[in-house]
């Protein structure tokens, strides 16, 4: 072995000890006659002291450099009490060198790797081996271990399997476009890398497997943010013969249970409920954040009693109420929020010390009815209610930051009984708001008469505004399947060339079933208390999909190309 101990694990009990110990060179204080090293590995760092009879002898310690890699044998040594560092564990001893092997030099690094790194996002991407040599980086990737574990300890012990499905998949509409990868034995046809395991977790439970879970990778190629990357990893779990309360159980038990035992917080359960319709009327989005106390509140009746066209132009009229006054230039931001989700403005009414201030104060003859107190704020968006929900919705986080609202908390919340379909106004069609393999609440005779009144038993798990996961109980009868697929409007090829295996697993004695994935990065990335996800991923790409460390997307060789039976056009 090229080392004895680890530069985390020395203490004052060890002094005397002659060790073998190898890391990194994170720090260099040269003395002259003395030369101190810092020496970094995961589990911490260790002063190794280079005294100047041993430099003498070897000038190599003087030709060290940062992020050099290094072995030294030497003794173990109670520091001094006015040199000890309790700053760290091993701050009360060092080692005293007597041989020093160079196991491999560094480049000079691009930045000093140091906790708070200051270098910029595409340099530190780049160079993500350097960055991750941080302590702070490091302990993002620990608690990611460590939640893993826990899941897993409590899923086996509630009796799932944890069991791999196929990456390699065949297309299938679940909300994003595929990653599709060409067939060498089969020239023409392509796989698809799966979006999630849905179909194959519902065979399973065909098959009997009765629970099932995997923390399985999902690919995804849809436009990224600060909590969505090109591949991601969920916790994916079902089970037979569930009701939604099991679902609901089962999720807050687990959440409860890593929350409880990796931050040591333990959240009340159960986690509130509300439906999908109520909670976009509140806080337009159906991932609200519920630390944030702002509501909106319908004006309609108010603003209609003046004289102003645009709100007697309006379908509806709808805002929010904060206890706060702005300033023009605070008002111009914010209306840039809302435009940016689709207003066409936004409009206000301040009562600023009993004087009321509004471009709209004019067409009206008395402003009591919106009953704006002192010292009160009521920002107001009118239009149709799916202009206004997304608008105020964004004004509404945007308030709850600005003003400081969000408190210290773990809010969840079920959002439940989303409808199954959309209608998507630029294709002309319906579309599913999950996917389309999700049970109708109650009587299906009028599926095909209004698609956009049939609800689902579908659930969504949100976190301080952060969608955790979505689930839903699964059709188990394949003729109520096969309507659902058909109101997307597929002809009985299509359906049967994309969905004929799940059919006809389905008709092979099916059990009720349902099930729930969650996004474990989002997980770790919230209890980590991070912005993004990609601080718990390893090698995260940009916003663009470009992995600079290792230069994917990459060009294929002709060849290559040829024996795939492939041609790239290239289009100026």
């Amino acid at each position: 072995m090229l080392r004895d101990v680890n530069c985390g694990e020395l203490r004052v009990k060890d002094s005397g000890k002659v060790v073998k110990i190898a890391g990194w060179v994170k720090r260099i204080r040269d003395h002259g006659e003395i030369i101190f090293i810092d020496l970094w590995d995961r589990y911490g760092i260790t002063q190794i002291v280079f005294p100047e009879e041993v430099l003498t002898r070897r000038k190599k310690a003087r030709e060290l450099g940062l992020e050099w890699v290094i072995m030294v044998l030497g003794e173990v040594k109670k520091r001094p009490k006015d040199m000890i560092n309790p700053k760290i564990p091993t701050g009360e001893i060092e080692v005293q060198a007597r041989e020093l092997s160079v196991l491999n030099s560094s480049k000079v690094p691009p930045f000093v790797v140091k906790e708070d790194l200051q270098a910029e996002k595409e340099l530190k991407l780049k160079y993500r081996y350097l960055e991750l040599r941080r302590d702070k980086a490091l302990r993002n990737f620990i608690l990611r271990h460590k939640l893993m574990q826990s899941a897993r300890k409590f899923l086996n012990e509630k009796g799932f399997l944890e069991v791999e499905t196929p990456i390699l998949a065949t297309p299938t509409p679940e909300g994003a476009r595929d990653f599709l990868v060409p067939s060498r034995m089969h020239p023409g046809r392509f796989y698809s890398l799966a979006q999630s395991p849905q179909l194959y977790k519902q065979i399973l439970m065909v098959s009997g497997f009765d629970r099932y879970y995997q923390f399985a990778r999902c690919f995804r190629d849809e436009d990224m943010r600060g909590d969505r990357q090109l591949e991601h990893t969920q916790i994916d779990i079902e089970m037979a013969y569930p009701e939604r309360e099991d679902i609901y159980e089962l999720g807050e038990g687990l959440l409860t249970s890593l929350l409880e035992e990796e931050v040591g917080v333990k959240p009340s359960i159960p986690f509130p409920k509300m439906r999908w319709e109520e909670v976009m009327d509140k806080y337009g989005t159906d991932k609200p954040d519920l630390r944030n106390p702002l509501i909106i509140q319908d004006y309609t009746r108010e603003a209609k009693n003046g004289n102003f066209s645009i709100f007697n132009s309006s379908k509806s009229i709808k805002g929010i109420k904060v206890e706060s006054l702005f300033t023009r230039r605070d008002i111009g931001e914010l209306e840039r929020i809302v435009k940016k989700a689709g207003a066409k403005g936004l409009l206000y009414l301040m009562n600023d010390g009993g004087e009321y201030r509004s471009p709209f104060a004019k067409y009206f003859d008395d402003l009591k009815g919106f009953k704006i107190q002192k010292g009160e704020t009521l920002f107001l968006v009118a239009g149709s209610r799916k202009i206004i929900l997304p608008s105020l919705g964004a004004l509404r986080i945007e308030l709850g930051k600005k003003l400081g609202l969000l408190e210290k908390a773990w809010s969840f919340l079920w959002v439940t009984d989303f409808p199954i379909f959309e209608w998507k106004e630029d294709e002309n069609r319906w579309v599913p708001t999950h996917h389309i393999f999700t049970q109708p609440i109650g009587d299906i005779e009028s599926i095909e008469d209004d698609p956009g009144l049939v609800l689902g038993k579908q659930y969504d798990l949100v976190l301080n505004g952060v969608e955790l996961g979505s689930g839903s109980i699964r059709n188990h009868n394949p003729e109520v399947q096969l309507r659902l697929l058909k109101v997307l409007g597929m002809n009985d090829e299509e359906i049967q060339e994309k969905f004929g295996f799940l059919l006809n697993a389905l008709s092979h004695g099916a059990p009720p079933h349902g099930g729930i994935a969650l996004g474990f990065d989002r997980i770790c990335m919230l209890l980590a208390g991070l912005d993004s996800i990609t601080e718990v991923i390893t090698f995260p790409k940009t916003l663009s999909g470009v992995g600079l460390m290792e230069g994917s997307p990459s060009e294929v060789p002709g060849e290559d190309l040829k024996e795939l039976k492939l041609e790239v056009k290239n289009n100026e």
